[in-house]
């Protein structure tokens, strides 16, 4: 957030306050909650316990609401949650071509360039491209798979592991995975570039 957009919400929420409109303390709690309970963090210690645990991977790529849940997250926006896999030869993006459907309980709200006409149409025919002026440069043999989130399903992508991580435990590996890996527009972070 810019400091004009900043200064501007801080302003709003002074105003609402002073009128006796909002309390300050919910307005906390609210920020609170999407900070700690709800958001990227969840979807970040969920694939750190996949990639350190092989019998948790299976159970989160054969049903990931049940996998999910199993830390507790669950509810609106993910009563059904479809992970997939990135490998060596497969690498996974998630769209939601007629709205914004998105899995909150694991990664929070969506960004605004999800939800934007432009990345909904053009992921879709071109892939490649988006992702490449998003920063992430596939190589040519790697396929990607596009997977449409609807209200049906909403997908969570689980990156691939970055080397130089086994002695690594889950909250270090937690560290690693940021929302927009688990969108599939650009892979988990290395602990070297984390450093």
């Amino acid at each position: 957030m810019t400091e004009v957009a900043a200064a501007r919400a801080q302003a709003l929420e002074d105003l609402l306050v002073e009128k006796g409109i909002v309390d300050r303390r919910v307005v906390d709690d609210v920020i609170e909650h999407y900070q700690t309970n709800v958001g990227p963090l969840n979807g970040a210690k969920v694939v750190a316990r996949a990639w350190s645990d092989q019998a948790y991977r299976h159970r989160l790529l054969a049903d990931g609401t049940k996998a999910v849940a199993e830390f507790g997250f669950g509810g609106p926006e993910g009563h059904r949650i479809v992970a997939v896999e990135n490998t060596p030869e497969v690498h996974n993006v998630v769209v939601c071509t007629l709205c914004s459907c998105y899995p909150w309980p694991v990664l929070g709200l969506p960004p605004r360039w999800y939800k934007a006409p432009q990345y909904r149409a053009r992921v879709v025919a071109q892939p490649r491209a988006v992702l490449a002026e998003m920063g992430l440069v596939l190589p040519d043999g790697v396929r990607i798979r596009v997977w449409d989130s609807s209200a049906e399903a909403r997908y969570l992508v689980v990156p691939q592991r970055p080397p130089g991580t086994d002695g690594l435990d889950e909250a270090a590996l937690a560290g690693l995975v940021t929302r927009d890996a688990m969108i599939g527009v650009a892979q988990a972070s290395s602990p070297q570039a984390d450093a």
